[in-house]
């Protein structure tokens, strides 16, 4: 590594929890605790989507800093945790694993800091409907 340059690092997700291989796994990676957990308008969010089957997802390359993940099992495929009455019908999870009350946690909740080395986040997923 050449002075000056910042340290780069990997992180892997591992969801744990997931009830069925059905649709998709959307892994939202964010420093950006405005844009948390939806990251819809984060253009520095790191996003995947994977088959409901994969049970890992590996990010590369990351610069040092603090970051957090939010996970949602879109298991109809339409790009969006559906609700009723406000109350998510899909799984979701969160780095950390915080508690969930109302609503979903807090950025600070969440977060965690990835150094130059490579971390490990594994995810609960919650489902309530």
């Amino acid at each position: 590594m050449t002075g000056g340059a910042a340290p780069v690092g990997r992180l892997d997700v591992s969801v744990d929890g997931i009830r069925s291989a059905k649709g998709l796994i959307q892994v939202c990676l964010t420093a950006d605790p405005a844009n948390f957990p939806g990251c819809v308008d984060d253009a520095g969010a790191v996003t995947r989507r994977v088959p409901a089957k994969t049970r890992s997802v590996s990010f590369d390359g990351l610069p040092a800093g603090t970051y957090a993940v939010a996970i949602i099992h879109d298991e109809n495929g339409n790009n969006q945790l559906d609700t009723f009455a406000g109350i998510p019908r899909e799984g979701f999870g969160f780095s950390r694993n915080p508690r969930i009350g109302f609503g979903p946690p807090r950025f600070a909740a969440a977060q965690f800091h990835l150094t130059g080395d490579a971390a490990v986040q594994q995810v609960r997923m919650h489902y309530i409907l």
